[in-house]
């Protein structure tokens, strides 16, 4: 993009794109702040009170995400009260899972743990946004710092950078994790994404290059031979889960429509090594979550008792980065 030439057509930028802070009024999302993105292309909102998470994307208005039927909600206090927290659980692009859980709530060491953990309800401080020019593009940007810590306990940071282009289809997450305490501390990180109609629908093809597929129960045994596409709609049909093994290197996955519309996720296997498909055919709750993490998604416990739980180390770094792309 040509800045002299643009400039000449517009009276200001936010004519074709623009970063914008807003405020819900009404129901559970009464207070919730947000911030609008929109790029000319991808129009999409992330959530400031819940880990700037995005609640939504969509591509020249075709909307490719999952909005769980209780909706957009702010803050809540049974957002990590045992099973009461799948009453927050919305969906979005994605919602951060960890970094004390990802599974049901149990207890490990001691320790009470929520439902997928608390980064996905934990506000954003040092909050940014941005629009400017830069090597020619036009950069939108939002950026923060989520902090899950207590008393005699943990401190961990996460630092996240979302970052698009005019123009672009896609968008990039950019995460820092930190342990700013002085004690190891037992890290489960998965990125629950979700896609949603109209992208998904009968006949949409879930594309992972796996070697492996494992059914997590007999619920996901009973699906296996068709783990790679979608039914429509069926009503009270249970969830399916399923285990992808074998990806190296930079993995791309994704959800692809038979009209040619898809969202794709890329990463590196070295930042996220497990994989989780969660499908659900039912009606009114039609979905299939892409997941990469570093945990299976059956509690801190569960991966204790297997040897798999990873660690922190205290002022140890983790990065993990993501693209999103859409068609």
């Amino acid at each position: 993009m040509d800045r002299a030439n643009t400039l000449r057509r517009v009276g200001g930028m936010a004519q074709l794109a623009y970063v914008r802070q807003v405020r819900c009024e009404e129901g559970r999302a009464d207070g919730m702040r947000l911030i609008e993105v929109d790029n000319g292309r991808l129009h999409f909102e992330v959530m400031a009170d819940k880990c700037l998470d995005v609640a939504s994307l969509r591509l020249d208005g075709r909307n490719l995400t999952f909005l769980a039927k209780n909706g957009l909600q702010g803050n809540a206090a049974y957002e990590t009260n045992g099973g009461e927290a799948q009453r927050s659980i919305m969906g979005g692009l994605f919602f951060t899972c960890g970094p004390d859980n990802v599974g049901p709530p149990h207890q490990d060491g001691g320790r009470d743990l929520p439902m997928h953990g608390r980064f996905r309800v934990t506000p954003a401080e040092h909050l940014s946004c941005d629009a400017r020019w830069e090597d020619g593009a036009y950069v939108l940007t939002v950026s923060g710092e989520m902090r899950v810590a207590q008393l005699f306990g943990e401190n961990i940071v996460l630092r996240r950078t979302i970052r698009t282009e005019v123009g672009s289809t896609a968008l990039t997450l950019t995460d820092e994790i930190t342990n700013e305490g002085f004690a190891d501390f037992p890290l489960e990180l998965l990125y629950h994404c979700n896609a949603g109609y109209p992208l998904l629908d009968a006949g949409a093809a879930i594309v992972v290059p796996s070697e492996r597929v494992v059914p997590r129960d007999a619920d996901a045994a009973r699906g296996l031979e068709n783990w790679h596409t979608m039914p429509a709609p069926i009503d009270n049909e249970p969830e399916q889960v399923f285990y992808h093994e074998g990806l190296s290197g930079t993995a791309r996955i994704g959800v692809r429509n038979p009209d040619g519309h898809a969202l794709w996720i890329n990463y590196r296997t070295d930042e996220l090594p497990v994989l989780t498909e969660w499908k659900s055919a039912a009606s009114g709750d039609y979905v299939v979550g892409l997941e990469p993490g570093n945990c299976h998604v059956e509690g801190a416990a569960a991966e204790r008792a297997r040897g798999t739980l990873r660690i922190l180390k205290p002022m140890e770094v983790k990065r993990v980065t993501l693209t999103f792309e859409a068609e």
